[in-house]
């Protein structure tokens, strides 16, 4: 029998990549407290088993020396409820520990002082919902900026830019369109920012000048154009990423 979501004070949620190898392979935890206005939140993240690599093949992969991080600090109070509705919604495996392919195992206390310990078996939605926490602390913690999304399209000379920028610490999306702001509601924004890093970037062909030609250009949040046409490679033959991006966008205009 599990803990009534409304009752949960504490959770305790800790990540392992498992059989991922270095430098990605790495470990998190996440202390949630939720007895105030906000979400007492401890974070540490540490990358694992890299000392048989140099720092070259390190920062080849697009990492640092100093990936390793930690955070104590306040969450807006909205997290409460994500996560609670995400435990609610769970089900469980009733094991404890985790197999070699890692993932995701939770402690949660209620207001009784009763603990339950457990792996929920939709690990995808824990390890997104997680994802996302994560980047609302290091935009909180002034780590990382937040995560911007800019799309441009020329036709006939005439301009159109579509600027999204996420707020992962409130869950909202400001976009923009030719520097007019409209309406998105969070999910789809996120819709959206999922699709954007399933395609292959050319960071041969990508531009660091805002193009002047006809064409379909992204800047996936690295401050660089990316030209649809030759610069963005979908991965995967059955889907094709890019029209699916170049769809949705087309919808926000």
């Amino acid at each position: 029998m599990h803990l009534k979501s409304d009752d949960i004070i504490r959770l305790e949620i800790d990540f392992i990549t498992g059989e991922v190898p270095p430098p990605f392979s790495h470990i998190f935890k996440l202390k949630l407290s939720f007895s105030k206005n906000f979400v007492n939140t401890q974070f540490d993240i540490q990358y694992t088993d890299r000392e048989s690599l140099s720092p070259e093949e390190i920062i080849d992969e697009g990492f640092t020396m100093a990936d390793d991080y930690g955070y104590k600090g306040e969450i807006p109070k909205l997290w409460e409820g994500i996560f609670k509705k995400l435990y609610s919604a769970s089900k469980w495996s009733n094991l404890k520990t985790l197999g070699e392919s890692g993932g995701i195992k939770l402690l949660a206390k209620d207001v009784h002082g009763k603990m339950i310990r457990d792996i929920p078996l939709n690990q995808e939605d824990w390890y997104f919902t997680c994802q996302d926490f994560i980047q609302a602390i290091y935009e909180i913690s002034k780590k990382e900026a937040p995560m911007q999304i800019r799309y441009l399209e020329i036709k006939k000379d005439k301009k159109t830019l579509v600027d999204l920028v996420y707020k992962f610490s409130i869950r909202k999306v400001v976009l923009n369109v030719n520097g007019k702001e409209k309406e998105m509601d969070w999910e789809s924004g996120r819709d959206l920012a999922s699709l954007v890093f399933i395609p292959d970037y050319d960071y041969d062909l990508a531009m660091e000048e805002e193009p002047e030609k006809n064409g379909q250009y992204l800047d996936c949040g690295d401050g660089l154009w990316h030209e649809f046409e030759k610069g963005i490679i979908n991965l995967d033959p059955s889907f094709d990423a890019k029209k699916k991006i170049t769809q949705t966008l087309s919808d926000l205009l």
